[in-house]
């Protein structure tokens, strides 16, 4: 592969300097005859999708060629890092594919008997959620995922998953493999529990209280609120409303406050990262519909683009726009912390070294 050469201004740093991309990895000495792909505009890591399902789809699982598919929408949308949060399908194909977003997996959910998502999950009772995680901990990237609330039919209404004694065991033997743990949450009642338990991530998290806050900020958990999927909730709500009205309204509830919650998390110090839990009832490729959701419940556009391009990658454990890191690279024709616009309009996707568009 021939050498690439760029210049702009680089994020976060602000500052306007040359670059050359030799066998993938970025250098910033200069090169011969390097083929120049871009001068001037702003040039931002690659965008991080915290969460989404690469195998999933509204009516089922995607086989090999539409996870490829579901891939490419995510990339050119300047998702080049995407973290699957669980998938019933081997998607590794994924990650063999130098063209296609680098791929953090989390195994396959972890859910209860008729707790969660229908055939989504493995279904396991408490006494095996240990074991399970020691299954699910060798399948993924670093990453294992708990279903930690689901509507109790007996209740009719959403109520924890496992019982919180078991959730420090499961969780702290994860620890101990070197694994961390995200959770789907949309209750309050199931976040003490995972809090008290040392989670690493929490998904969703629409029942995120004020009284909450203080510890989940001192604990630095991070929280990935997916709200264009969270505004599916009036639809749930709907359809649940005739058998389960108390459900129905606290999903409603849920969807009212979500903003504000998220906002409160914010600025309370909690670490926040963009997600679009896409797979299953949304589509891939969404990435700057959930930055600009996150703007628009209030929290400052400059934070939002850093979570979720150079802040996120750090979070999973990759490198931003230094020397000899993989040139994964978006380059705008202006500052996307001031002009959401500019996000739709990038003039430059480059994925390890590889020019997109």
């Amino acid at each position: 592969m021939s050498a690439l050469h760029l210049r702009g201004i680089f994020l976060p740093e602000e500052e306007q300097r040359d670059a050359w991309i030799v066998d993938g990895r970025l250098s910033f000495e200069p090169v011969a005859d390097a083929e120049t792909i871009a001068t001037g505009g702003w040039i931002v890591p690659g965008f991080v999708d915290a969460h989404c399902h690469i195998g999933v789809t509204t009516d089922g699982w995607a086989d090999p060629e539409a996870q490829v598919e579901q891939a490419l929408l995510d990339r050119d949308a300047g998702a080049l890092l995407l973290r699957d949060a669980g998938s019933p399908v081997d998607n590794t194909g994924v990650q063999r594919r130098p063209d296609l977003p680098r791929l953090v997996r989390a195994g396959r959910h972890i859910a209860r008997p008729r707790r969660y998502i229908r055939d989504l999950g493995v279904e396991v009772e408490p006494q095996d959620l240990v074991a399970e995680v020691e299954r699910q901990a060798a399948r993924g990237d670093g990453w294992i995922k708990l279903a930690a609330d689901w509507i109790d039919r007996s209740v009719g209404d959403l109520a924890p998953t496992w019982p919180d004694d078991v959730l420090a065991a499961a969780i702290g033997r994860a620890h101990e493999l070197g694994v961390r743990v995200a959770a789907h949450t949309f209750s309050e009642q199931a976040l003490p529990g995972l809090i008290n338990a040392g989670i690493d991530s929490i998904e969703h998290g629409t029942g995120i209280t004020a009284d909450l806050l203080d510890e989940i900020a001192r604990r630095q958990i991070a929280v990935v609120p997916t709200l264009i999927n969270i505004d599916t909730f009036p639809e749930i709500a709907q359809a649940a409303q005739e058998k389960f009205p108390d459900y129905a309204a606290h999903m409603r509830a849920l969807h009212r406050d979500s903003r504000q919650r998220i906002r409160d998390a914010f600025e309370a110090g909690v670490p926040i990262y963009t997600g679009t839990d896409a797979g299953g009832s949304l589509p891939h490729g969404l990435i700057r519909e959930e930055i600009t959701a996150l703007v628009q419940a209030g929290i400052p556009q400059a934070e939002v683009i850093a979570q979720a391009s150079w802040r996120g990658r750090q979070w999973l454990g990759f490198a931003g726009l230094t020397e000899d890191a993989p040139a994964d690279l978006v380059v705008f024709d202006r500052d996307p912390r001031l002009d959401l616009a500019t996000l739709y309009e990038p003039r430059r996707i480059v994925l390890d070294g590889r020019v997109i568009c």
